[in-house]
C-alpha cells in the first residue's frame, strides 16, 4: 500500500487519482474555512507559489469533523477558499478524518505516521508531508505554520533533484 493508491474525488466529483503525484513532494492538509487557523490558506498557497515549479504539491482535504467549521458545499467551499484566502492549490470534496467514515488517504496517513500520543488528527490544518517516492515523511501539528515547514520541503526538493 503506497500513497499512490488512493484516489479522491475533488469539489466538483470528478476523480484525483493520487499517482498523478509521483515524483512529487506532496503536503497533505486538512482544511476549514470556518476555524481560526483559516489564515494558514495564505501560507500553504505561498508555499505552493514558491515550490510547485520544483515539484510541490499542496492538496487541500476539507473536513467538518470539529465543531462544523467546514459548513460549506463542496461547491462554495472551493469558492470561499478562493475569493478569501486566494487558493488556487487543490482541493477534495469534503471528507471525514477521524472514526469509522475515514477516508481511507487519512487511514493510511495516521498508520503511517501516528500523533504524539494518539493516532487521531487533532484538530484542522493538521498536516503531512509525503516524499517524491510516495513515502510519508513527516507529520506537522495544527498550530505549525506553513512557513515552519519550509526547511523539510527543501531538504526534499534536494533529494529529488
Amino acid at each position: 500500500m503506497s500513497f499512490y493508491d488512493f484516489e479522491i474525488a475533488k469539489p466538483n466529483g470528478t476523480t484525483l487519482r493520487l499517482n498523478e503525484f509521483k515524483g512529487k513532494i506532496v503536503l497533505v492538509v486538512n482544511t476549514a474555512t470556518m476555524c481560526g487557523l483559516a489564515p494558514q490558506f495564505e501560507g500553504l498557497e505561498a508555499l505552493h507559489q514558491k515550490y510547485k515549479a520544483k515539484g510541490l504539491v499542496v492538496l487541500g482535504f476539507p473536513s467538518n469533523q470539529f465543531r462544523n467549521q467546514e459548513p460549506q458545499s463542496n461547491e462554495s467551499m472551493e469558492e470561499v477558499c478562493k475569493i478569501n484566502h486566494g487558493v488556487s492549490f487543490q482541493l477534495t470534496e469534503k471528507i471525514d478524518v477521524n472514526g469509522e467514515n475515514t477516508h481511507p488517504v487519512f487511514r493510511y496517513l495516521k498508520d503511517e505516521l501516528p500523533g504524539t500520543f494518539t493516532k487521531k488528527i487533532k484538530w484542522n490544518f493538521t498536516k503531512f508531508l509525503i516524499d517524491a517516492n510516495g513515502k510519508p515523511f513527516k507529520r506537522y501539528a495544527p498550530t505549525v505554520i506553513p512557513s515552519k515547514i519550509e526547511k523539510d520541503i527543501l531538504k526534499l526538493i534536494s533529494k529529488n533533484e
